[in-house]
């Protein structure tokens, strides 16, 4: 096309075109281009659009001519916009201007005034390195440029402007006016001749219906306007026009009317080889004016003309989208017409022109100064190489190169038979001309437009259509009989494809890898069988038969897969693990059934085979783990899932009740064992932690663990473990118990009853010939448990029954065991001469309560000699002790021969509230579902009623007073038989009164075993303050004289010593020097006297000294405390220390008080009784 810029003119006075100044105007006037950030708002749109860059033609007005309007629709940049003027004359020369200028200049003036849509400027050039008369150059009235503005300046606008230049210092600043007035000019022109064009276009389109209307004329018209558009950088509105066009093409196509049209295709000598994207190869403008171009090429130009504007607007990718669009559609149309064409023209014009457009990419976007290309470049390549790759598939399989069969064979076929057109007229491409009859030659080009392909896709990271091809070449090495070649790529593609979850791409490629492996006849092994259960879960996730390469048959083709695998999978050496596949899914409801007749549970999941033919199995095995980590295992035999849903019954010979969750699943066939972990998929999926719910079994085995119902500190601890046989006769069980850090005694262990064969084996006991219904209890001692709270007890039972003796069930339980004791002892001593007095406090260490029978302190077997114990309560009474009321016990111990060197032990026969309430309840259950041989309700009962206990303890005040049991209100199921037997229940229990005698067989109680040591002192010292009747007298026997407030008092004070208590009976031989000290209590009394001593203390000797009390005020006093303490016992130390003996005292009279009486005199009142008359 010819050069389409903006055209700007320049003139001045002919005298100044020849010097050299103007040589230097001239110049410093091109600096001034190209114009920058131009702004244009157009009539017909609210946006202000910019133009970055103008690019502006420079040409003298001499070479304009003004010509008149052509009929042929022109580009409004083909003439100028803007006329300027040069004036260089001094400013204040005014007499030059009046005899030349002016005249030059409206001599110029007239003539482009009358140019339409085209605008003038008058440019006065001042030298600004011309000397000038002082005050001149700032003297604006009466100035050139004042005059300039006077007489040429006709409206509002100023087009007259001044700069002052410089040929040594060329400033831009003052050249700025003069550019913004150029950018005004110029658009303001163009606005003008666009609104014009505008209008026009618009007249011409509104007349379509109208008889003479051409669509040629029309295209010529609207390409103008866009050619316009394109000339001013305004290359999105340019485009539009373009596709204006084309729309308004595809409504004539639509309605079919060719009249303004030559044929749709005159096939030159090389249009099928031609570059698609040049407008130079045809004359198309002259075709288009003589409405004598074909559809073909005006379909050419227009896509033609868009890419050019799509290049310089950056689009890289709509190039391509154009293009091969176009190609696809018009293509289409062409093989309508296929007849009338040489041989292969289609596929040669589009194969030919894919090509043409990748090479003019590299002219349109040539790469960065580091050699990089933008991504969406080879993207677009990349497309258009495949477009050329679909071509040479539609002539490899036409000449019989290639197979009629994905991935060659397309989904467009030809309509004629290409073998009936004239022979005579050819393709121009002489390399697809070739390969047509040479095999090998269309192999080698095939291959190098896949690779060219395959590079681009690479770089522009679309790694999908680049492994697509990849396959495709796999796919020709298979039908060159090249199968190792083959085999590899499609072993190696899917693996890319299932990052992305290319399922359709990966599900194709693995069918031909097992074509592959059929074709070159291989064994079976694990690479097939991986490729094979890849196909499988492909297949199933895409949900699409459509990818099978068999299409005849293809459930016949699955079902002689999944045969192949059956057979392939027990022949394996070693056993293969499949996670996740996708072959089945597996439902499980949460509710298990019990097996009743037997020990064992069932659940029933539903497995869903989504293959369409039948799959063997030899066993399915669900994996369920508890809260505790126990796992049980339901199993199923080998059975046939047919397609679709299979109910299943799966057992497991012994669990306990609990929640369980479900862990893992595994289906095997052969060695070849489905497997799918739970815990690792979402819970979105179907295949979501499930937990299931197991109901208490009550004739199952059931194992407890308890405390040892008699415990004795200081001896081995053991365990009480209990083992109900419920409705199995047992041949044979080992138990084995686990908890870290204990040590248990298998060897030592004792049975509770008779009727057991016990054995120990190694970590285990082993129990023989338990039968049916039986409860059988066994004490286990283990190591030391003193610094543990709790032990956390993992049992693990196996056994076999005699009803089925091949049946090995193992039973998993986790207990928790309170090493604690539930109460806690303190004792308190009081030494008396010849007795001590204990006191035992006995607390509860939790919230529960504890019912206590008795408490006793025993002697060791055969007694001790001169030593009874007695204490003040023998009358049984059963005590509860609550955590805010302990329970107290006191028992006297008298020794007629001194200290007690032997222990003594505490006993205590005690019961939780809790557990004696839990046996009530059970009993009274177990009472009125005697008769009921389902005890489906037993459980449920229990439960309830314990729950409501737990929820109001207002029954527990009652209960402990009178033993009845009332329990509160709770909601219930409707059922009304279990309603029926709740109340009868609710009723027994609320006439349940405590017996009488708590006698060992009314009920059970537990016995704590505490071995105490009796305490030794060496002096025993009795403090006694008696009362004087005169300060010589003695201790008055007949009683205490009166005692007033302020008297002084006489006491003796007698302190008496004992060494019975001692540790060593030679002790009893010696001397203590001891101290004595009254305590002062000076609220009641005032002590006179030796009130502070020392004194010898022997063997039942005594000490006697007076004091003087004096009581400071009347009413019943307690008389003074006397302390004594032993001094250290001179020159006997130990380790380093003084000895100290030690001591007790006790205040003989500490219960005694004396009456202290006023004291007595005579006072004198004088009453008035009142005058008399």
């Amino acid at each position: 096309m010819a050069e389409n810029r903006v055209i700007v003119t320049y003139t001045t006075a002919s005298s100044l075109l020849s010097t050299e100044t103007w040589k230097q105007i001239h110049a410093a006037l091109k600096v001034q281009f190209p114009l920058r950030n131009i702004h244009w708002k157009p009539a017909s749109g609210s946006s202000i659009l910019t133009i970055q860059e103008l690019d502006v033609k420079l040409v003298p007005f001499e070479n304009v001519r003004d010509e008149h309007a052509s009929q042929i629709p022109m580009t409004l940049l083909e003439k100028p916009l803007l006329h300027i003027y040069v004036v260089a004359c001094e400013p204040g020369d005014l007499e030059t201007y009046k005899n030349s200028v002016k005249r030059q200049v409206k001599d110029w003036h007239n003539s482009v005034v009358s140019r339409k849509n085209q605008e003038w400027l008058i440019l006065h050039l001042v030298k600004g390195d011309t000397p000038l008369p002082s005050g001149k150059l700032f003297q604006l009235k009466g100035s050139v440029l004042d005059k300039l503005r006077t007489d040429f300046n006709q409206d509002k606008r100023d087009r007259c402007i001044q700069v002052t230049w410089s040929t040594t210092n060329d400033k831009p600043s003052a050249w700025g006016e003069f550019a913004n007035k150029v950018k005004d000019s110029l658009m303001t022109a163009f606005d003008a001749a666009v609104s014009q064009r505008e209008e026009e276009v618009r007249r011409s389109e509104s007349q379509q219906s109208m008889p003479g209307w051409n669509f040629c004329t029309f295209f010529i018209l609207k390409e103008s306007l866009a050619s316009s558009y394109e000339g001013m950088n305004f290359f999105e509105e340019a485009l539009i026009q373009f596709e204006e066009l084309e729309e308004l093409f595809n409504h004539i196509w639509t309605e079919k009317n060719f009249s303004w049209f030559g044929t749709l295709i005159d096939p030159g000598p090389d249009d099928d080889t031609l570059p698609l994207l040049s407008v130079s190869k045809k004359p198309y403008r002259d075709l288009i004016l003589a409405s004598n171009i074909s559809v073909f090429d005006l379909r050419t130009y227009l896509l033609t003309r868009q890419c050019e504007l799509l290049a310089k607007l950056g689009r890289i990718g709509q190039i391509a989208v154009n293009t091969s669009s176009f190609l696809a559609r018009f293509g289409q149309r062409l093989r309508a017409a296929a007849d009338t064409l040489p041989l292969y023209f289609v596929e040669s014009w589009i194969y030919s022109s894919s090509l043409s457009v990748a090479q003019q990419y590299d002219a349109w976007f040539p790469p960065s100064p580091d050699g990089s290309k933008p991504s969406p470049l080879y993207a677009s390549k990349g497309e258009l190489y495949e477009n050329a790759w679909h071509q040479l598939n539609v002539i490899g399989v036409d000449s019989g190169h290639l197979p009629a069969k994905p991935p060659f064979c397309m989904k467009l076929r030809r309509e004629s038979n290409p073998h009936k057109r004239d022979s005579k007229t050819a393709i121009s491409n002489k390399d697809l001309r070739e390969i047509i009859h040479d095999r090998e030659a269309f192999f080698k080009m095939y291959i190098d437009v896949t690779n060219r392909a395959i590079s681009m896709y690479t770089k522009a990271g679309r790694r999908k259509s680049a492994l697509k091809l990849h396959g495709t070449l796999a796919a020709l090495d298979l039908h060159r009989e090249q199968y190792s070649a083959a085999l590899t790529t499609y072993s190696s593609l899917p693996a890319h494809y299932s990052p992305h979850t290319w399922t359709a791409l990966e599900s194709y490629m693995l069918s031909r890898a097992l074509d592959a492996h059929a074709e070159m006849d291989q064994p079976k092994d694990n690479e097939w069988m991986h490729n094979l259960l890849s196909y499988l879960k492909s297949l199933i996730e895409h949900k699409g038969d459509q990818l099978l390469i068999h299409e005849d048959d293809k459930a016949e083709y699955i079902s002689q897969m999944v045969s192949l695998l059956t057979q392939t999978t027990h022949d394996l050496d070693s056993e293969i693990e499949v996670p996740g596949h996708q072959i089945f899914s597996i439902e499980i409801m949460p509710e298990v059934d019990l097996a009743e007749s037997q020990d064992g549970a069932y659940i029933n999941p539903t497995v869903t085979n989504r293959l369409s033919c039948s799959l063997p199995i030899d066993d399915i095995t669900v994996t369920v783990t508890g809260r505790e980590s126990e796992k049980y295992e339901f199993t199923a035999p080998a059975t046939v899932i047919s397609p679709g849903c299979n109910a299943l019954r799966l057992f497991c010979p012994a669990i306990s009740m609990g929640k369980y969750l479900i862990r893992t699943t595994k289906i095997r066939v052969g060695n070849l064992v489905f497997h799918w972990d739970h815990r690792k998929v979402k819970s979105s999926n179907r295949w979501s932690n499930t937990i299931i719910r197991v109901p208490q079994d009550t004739h199952a085995l059931s194992v407890t663990l308890d405390q040892s119902p008699r415990i004795e500190l200081g001896k081995s601890p053991a365990i009480l473990v209990t083992i109900s046989t419920g409705r199995n006769n047992i041949n044979h069980l080992r138990l084995r118990l686990g908890c870290p850090n204990i040590v248990w005694k298998y060897d030592t262990a004792v049975s509770q009853g008779e009727g057991i064969e016990l054995e120990s084996e190694g970590d285990s006991l082993v129990l023989r010939g338990l039968k049916e219904a039986g409860i059988y209890s066994l004490s286990l001692p283990h190591s030391d448990t003193s610094t543990l709270h709790d032990l956390k007890i993992n049992i693990e039972a196996e056994y076999d029954t005699e009803a089925q003796p091949s049946i090995t069930r193992k039973l998993s339980l986790t207990r928790v065991l309170f090493t604690t004791l539930p109460m806690s002892v303190n004792v308190q001593d009081f030494f008396r001469e010849s007795r001590l007095i204990s006191k035992f406090t006995i607390s509860t260490t939790s919230h529960q309560h504890i019912r206590i029978a008795s408490a006793a302190l025993e002697m060791p077997l055969g007694g001790i000699d001169g030593v009874t114990i007695a204490s003040p309560s023998s009358s049984p009474k059963v005590v509860t002790v609550t955590p805010m009321q302990p329970a107290n016990f006191i028992f006297f111990i008298d020794s007629a021969s001194g200290a007690v060197h032997e222990s003594l032990t505490l006993v205590i026969k005690y019961c939780l509230l809790r557990a004696e309430v839990r046996d009530l309840i059970e009993k009274e259950v177990e009472a009125v579902m005697e008769e009921d041989e389902s005890r489906i309700h037993y459980v449920s009962l229990i439960n309830h009623l314990i729950q409501a206990l737990g929820n109001d303890a207002s029954w527990v005040e009652l209960y402990g007073v009178t033993g009845e049991l009332v329990i509160p209100d709770m909601p219930q199921d409707s059922d009304s038989d279990f309603g029926g037997k709740l109340l009868t229940v609710k009723e027994n229990l609320a006439r349940h009164q405590h017996p009488q005698n708590f006698d060992s067989t009314e009920q059970t109680w537990r016995e704590i075993r505490i071995p105490v040591d009796i305490p030794q002192m060496h002096i025993v010292a009795a403090a006694r303050m008696s009362i004087l009747a005169t300060p010589f007298g003695s201790v008055n026997s007949n009683g205490t004289p009166s005692l007033y407030a302020g008297q002084p008092i006489s006491t003796e004070l007698k302190i008496s010593t004992s060494f019975r208590w001692g540790p060593n009976r030679d002790d009893q031989n010696q001397s203590f020097m001891m101290r004595y000290n009254v305590e002062e209590t000076i609220r009641d009394w005032l002590i006179s006297g030796p009130k502070r001593g020392e004194f010898i203390a022997k063997e039942n000797g005594s000490f006697t000294t007076q004091i003087t009390l004096l009581a400071l005020h009347h009413g019943e006093l307690p008389l003074p405390k006397i302390n004594v303490s032993a001094l250290p016992v001179a020159g006997d130390t130990e380790s380093g220390s003084i000895s100290i003996p030690s001591a007790e005292v006790f205040q003989v009279h500490g219960a005694e008080k004396v009456l202290i009486l006023p004291r007595g005199g005579r006072s004198t009142f004088v009453v008035g009784t009142g005058s008399t008359q």
